[in-house]
């Protein structure tokens, strides 16, 4: 209740309008309930619009009495059109709410698209009023299937209006009451209406007191409404009987079918006890059979074993034999090896020996001309240094001349054939000065580049010495590195010679252990044998003494077969006296339904002999009226 209050209250903040008092207050009052009474209360266009805006997803109210609301066209319509959508409204009470077209428009399609509607009222209205509206109202009921009581009373339905209703009740075939009183029907809507009744099946009851209509349309309105009252109890009572008859059935076909259960119970168990049976010999053969199998894997397993032996054995003596051909191989590869690696120790001896006496002669004839080379660098040193020492005495000499010539310049500086002579002779000292100078120059340039002519031819010397020092000890150390292979690769033919002495004990020794155990199988084979033979005769003797008990088990088995076979017979003795029981069961049936429908026949015979009295009856007063002098005087409808 208070989830719907909320819903209302939401609507109307969404549309922006102020919720009616009256309705909160009736709101309030309903605590718990599913009836919604707001009688009296004058509802505006939009409380109405939000009314059926909130019905239209409620789940709480089942009956709505909106009774002397004074709704208007458009109120109404907007209410009925909320309710369309509406699953749990059962009840609508619109009485004296003066609906008229658009109204009867708005019920026509809630009628329509209403599923759950069960009872409407609609007293003190003005429906037939608008006679398109009607007609719209008319063909929902006409398509409704819902709808069981409908209250038109006072509603201002003329013949026209009654006789869109009676299209409507020939269509329709879930209403069962309806009230027309006090609305202005007459004769040709009683008519329509008496023959859109003989048509309905469902309707039981129709009020139509007040309608200006015939009493005869009248009475027969409820005769068609008794004979429907008794189709209905008919069928209630053919209903009730195909229930107790089906029942009966069901009853039949559960003790036939416990019967039947039983029956295959015993035929099962027998059938067990047939298969414990039969499954018991199996076993004991099967257990039988698999002992002759593991006697005869054993016996091929033992077999399989000396002929494993046999190839092992064949196997080390091959073994063997190649062991010893591998020896005697590796014996003289070993010889060989050792000739061989003393050959070749000699020849390296030989080459190192040799090798070595040419590094010495290389060495030595490399120290003798080192030693000359240095000999000539200390020559070509003291040579220098004597040409140094020369240049050194003749620039001393220079300087003394030029000082020399200095004074006597100085002192020949008082006359001019003095200073003339001087001239002359200092010009000639200075071109021999010159010519000394250049000479010295050029010997000192030529030997500076004789220097270093000899200190080139030093270095390359020195670079030769050094690679052939370098190449010498490369090939000592290939020497001596191929000597360590060669002794290296002896000690390990020596170590696998060993090993191979040890693997030929070894293999001998397994040889011995092999013999002896193949001694001990063909003992073991010959006791495996024996027993072999013990066993199968054993097992002869069990196998005959199970199939003697297999004979006796297989004419039991007989014995049961025929009795499973009389029991057969008897279950199709059985099947067919059910059988016979249900084709009885089902020609009562048939009679019954014949009996029903004879009786359906005379209803309907009845009927035709009612309705033709009634139509006789009517005639017969019509005739008495108009041949009456009362006729010649009664006005003219």
């Amino acid at each position: 209740m208070e989830d719907f209050r909320r819903a209302y209250l939401r609507l109307c903040k969404e549309a922006g309008l102020e919720p009616q008092e009256s309705v909160l207050v009736q709101l309030q009052a309903v605590t718990g309930g599913t009836r919604l009474d707001l009688s009296g209360q004058s509802l505006t266009v939009e409380s109405c619009a939000v009314l059926g805006r909130t019905l239209q997803k409620d789940t709480l109210f089942t009956e709505l009495v909106l009774q002397d609301c004074m709704l208007s066209e458009e109120g109404a319509k907007l209410f009925l059109n909320g309710l369309c959508s509406n699953t749990t409204v059962r009840a609508l009470d619109l009485k004296g709410n003066n609906l008229r077209g658009a109204g009867a428009e708005a019920l026509g399609k809630l009628l329509v698209r209403n599923k759950t509607l069960r009872r409407l009222v609609l007293e003190w209205n003005a429906l037939g009023m608008w006679e398109e509206g009607f007609s719209i109202f008319c063909e929902g009921l006409a398509s409704n299937s819902c709808l069981t009581q409908l209250d038109l009373r006072n509603n201002q339905i003329n013949h026209q209006g009654a006789a869109e209703l009676a299209l409507a009740l020939k269509r329709n075939s879930v209403l069962e009451e309806l009230d027309l009183r006090w609305n202005n029907i007459g004769l040709l809507g009683g008519r329509s209406l008496l023959d859109a009744l003989q048509q309905n099946r469902t309707v039981l009851q129709v009020e139509m007191a007040g309608n200006n209509i015939p009493s005869d349309i009248l009475r027969a309105i409820e005769q068609s409404m008794e004979h429907n009252a008794d189709r209905q109890s008919a069928l209630r009572e053919s209903r009730s009987r195909t229930q107790v008859l089906s029942k009966e059935i069901q009853n039949l076909k559960v003790e036939k079918g416990r019967q039947f259960v039983s029956l295959m119970e015993t035929i099962d168990k027998q059938r067990e006890e047939m298969g414990r049976s039969s499954r018991n010999s199996s076993m004991r053969l099967g257990q039988l059979q698999e002992a002759l199998h593991e006697r005869k894997s054993a016996v091929n397993s033992l077999t399989a074993k000396l002929q494993m032996t046999e190839a092992a054995l064949a196997l080390s003596e091959q073994k063997v034999n190649n062991l010893g051909d591998l020896l005697t191989r590796l014996k003289l590869e070993k010889t060989e090896l050792m000739d061989r690696q003393s050959r070749e120790l000699k020849k390296l001896q030989e080459e190192s020996v040799l090798r070595e006496g040419k590094l010495l002669r290389e060495t030595n004839s490399l120290s003798e001309k080192n030693h000359q080379l240095k000999n000539k660098v200390q020559e070509l040193d003291r040579r220098c240094t004597a040409q140094q020492d020369q240049i050194f005495e003749l620039k001393q000499e220079l300087t003394n001349s030029t000082g020399e010539l200095k004074l006597r310049l100085a002192q020949a500086e008082g006359t001019t054939i003095l200073h003339a002579q001087t001239q002359h002779l200092c010009n000639l000292r200075l071109n021999e000065v010159d010519q000394v100078n250049r000479h010295l120059e050029e010997s000192e340039r030529a030997l500076q580049d004789r220097i270093l002519k000899l200190e080139g031819q030093r270095i390359q010397l020195e670079e030769v010495r050094l690679t052939q020092i370098n190449s010498m000890e490369e090939k000592l150390r290939s020497a001596r590195q191929s000597r360590d292979e060669a002794q290296s690769h002896c000690a390990q033919q020596k170590q696998t010679i060993t090993e191979l002495h040890a693997r030929v004990g070894q293999q001998s020794i397994e040889m011995d252990a092999l013999r002896r155990r193949i001694d001990e199988l063909q003992q073991d084979l010959a006791g495996k044998e024996q027993e072999k033979m013990a066993e199968v005769t054993r097992v002869r003797v069990e196998l005959q003494e199970q199939i003697g008990h297999l004979q006796a088990e297989r004419t039991a088995q007989s014995g049961l077969k025929e009795k499973i076979a009389a029991l057969e017979r008897e279950m199709k003795a059985l099947g067919a006296s059910h059988r016979e029981a249900l084709l009885d069961k089902e020609s009562e049936i048939s009679s019954l339904l014949e009996r029903l429908r004879m009786k359906e026949g005379e209803i309907q015979r009845m009927r035709e002999d009612e309705a033709q009295r009634a139509s006789f009856l009517q005639n017969a007063i019509l005739t008495y009226v108009q041949g009456s002098p009362l006729g010649h005087y009664s006005p003219k409808k």
